[in-house]
C-alpha cells in the first residue's frame, strides 16, 4: 500500500474513533497455541497463518524453529517498525529504509524454577530489552525522525503492553 492510501485510511479510522471512541475498544484475534510433541508448539490464527516454535537442543528441543521469547522480540521489533510507518504515512515522509532490532536477556534459571541461593525465586521473564531503530528519509531532519520514532514507540501496543503490568486471567479447562 502507498503512502498516502495508508495516510487516508488512517484518517478515515481516526474520524471514525473521534466521533465513537467506545468502538476503539475491541477483542482481539485470539492467539491458539497447540502441543505438536516434545517442546514443539504450533501457534495459529484464525486467518489460518501459522507460526512454529521449539526450544534450543540444549532445553530438550530440535533448535530448528524460533523460540516462544523470540517470537515476544519479534513481535515488539514488528510492531514498532509498523507503528513507525503508519506516522511516517501520515506525517507524508517518505521513508528509504527501516530496520528495528530488538534484543533482550534472560536467565533460564527461571524458566527452570531455579531459585536463588538464599531461596528467593528467579524471574523467568525478560530483564531489559533493547530497541536499535535504523532509519532513513532523504530530505528529512534527524530530529523530526527522532520525534517520529519516540512517538510511533509511545502507541505501539506491543511496546506499550511489555512497559505496562498487563495482568494474565488464566482459566484452566481439565478435558
Amino acid at each position: 500500500m502507498a503512502t498516502q492510501d495508508i495516510a487516508a485510511a488512517l484518517a478515515r479510522v481516526r474520524s471514525v474513533l473521534e466521533r465513537r471512541p467506545q468502538i476503539g475498544l475491541h477483542d482481539d484475534a485470539p492467539a491458539i497455541a497447540r502441543w505438536q510433541g516434545g517442546t514443539r508448539i504450533v501457534a495459529s490464527h484464525a486467518n489460518g497463518a501459522e507460526v512454529r516454535t521449539d526450544m534450543p537442543s540444549e532445553l530438550g528441543g530440535s533448535g530448528d524453529q524460533v523460540t516462544p521469547g523470540w517470537l515476544v522480540r519479534a513481535g515488539l521489533a514488528a510492531c514498532t517498525a509498523t507503528r513507525i510507518a503508519m506516522g511516517a504515512a501520515v506525517e507524508g515522509i517518505e521513508l528509504k529504509s527501516l530496520e528495528l532490532q530488538a534484543t533482550s536477556r534472560t536467565d533460564t534459571r527461571g524458566l527452570l524454577g531455579i531459585a536463588e541461593a538464599d531461596g528467593s525465586r528467579v524471574d523467568a521473564g525478560l530483564r531489559d530489552i533493547e530497541l536499535v531503530v535504523r532509519i532513513a528519509a532523504p530530505g528529512v531532519p534527524p530530529e523530526r525522525l527522532r520525534a517520529l520514532v519516540e512517538e510511533a514507540q509511545r502507541c505501539s501496543p506491543v511496546a506499550c503492553a511489555l512497559e505496562a503490568e498487563v495482568p494474565i486471567a488464566m482459566r484452566i479447562e481439565v478435558v
